[in-house]
């Protein structure tokens, strides 16, 4: 018999599971079955949306806070490329401060289309990541029979085409 889980060790499979959304990917960093970790996000439903939601609200609050200081940061970064533009700031840098600056001026200035396809992979991936609890949420049960039924109904097409087949060998015979 296996050991018991801690209600430490179960919070932990709560919040992995709410992280990633997939039972496969929690069931693997824990080192549970993912029965195991479908039991545990089962039994406590509430605290796994109650986790979620928090998830959601801590994102929500921290993009909120970073629009309202746009504005400041966008001061900030005008008033550090005026000092960069001065020569005396130029002759007085290292090679490898100007090179960090300009390395730094591109990526966030001109890699910008970059930023977009980053964008469309993190979607992908969520995509992919909702896909993976459709997948998870469905009962292996369930599953083996949608796997049964695929490999009967070959098995009856077959069977189907070898009696065309036989019919056709001998009406050719007579």
């Amino acid at each position: 018999m296996a050991a018991r889980l801690t209600d430490k060790q179960k919070k932990e499979i709560i919040a992995d599971y709410v992280e990633c959304g997939s039972y496969n990917a929690t069931a693997k960093k824990n080192g549970v079955s993912v029965n195991t970790v479908k039991k545990i996000v089962n039994e406590n439903a509430n605290i796994a949306q109650k986790c979620k939601q928090k998830r959601e609200q801590n994102t929500a609050e921290i993009l909120d806070y970073m629009e309202s200081r746009k504005e400041k940061a966008k001061d900030v970064l005008d008033a550090y490329m005026e000092a960069l533009k001065k020569p005396e700031k130029i002759e007085a840098a290292k090679l490898s401060e100007i090179a960090t600056a300009m390395g730094i001026v591109i990526d966030k200035f001109i890699n910008n289309p970059m930023k977009h396809q980053l964008d469309k992979q993190k979607l992908e991936i969520e995509l992919l990541k909702l896909e993976s609890q459709v997948k998870d949420s469905q009962p292996e049960e369930e599953a083996e029979d949608n796997f049964m039924d695929a490999l009967n109904g070959t098995a009856a097409e077959v069977w189907e085409e070898s009696e065309v087949e036989e019919d056709g060998d001998e009406i050719s015979k007579d």
